[in-house]
């Protein structure tokens, strides 16, 4: 999946974290809901502005995040 459009840094905002489409959502905090066990239904029903698409883009966003931190280890 492409996150680049939905998932943007900004210096100013969230200390520079990634966040979701600008708004002040952190990537980490969606991994965070997830992984405390909260469904995607949930974040979304919390969360009127997000959309499945978002949540996915996270997830990507990690798992890509991840790959380039196993090849920078070789």
């Amino acid at each position: 999946m492409k996150y680049d459009k939905i998932i943007t840094i900004e210096p100013g905002k969230r200390s520079g974290k990634p966040c979701i489409r600008g708004m002040r959502i952190t990537v980490y905090d969606i991994l965070e809901y997830l992984a405390g066990g909260m469904t995607e239904a949930e974040i979304l029903e919390d969360f009127s502005e997000l959309t499945s698409e978002d949540i996915k883009a996270c997830l990507a966003f990690a798992a890509d995040r991840e790959k380039k931190l196993f090849v920078a280890s070789l």
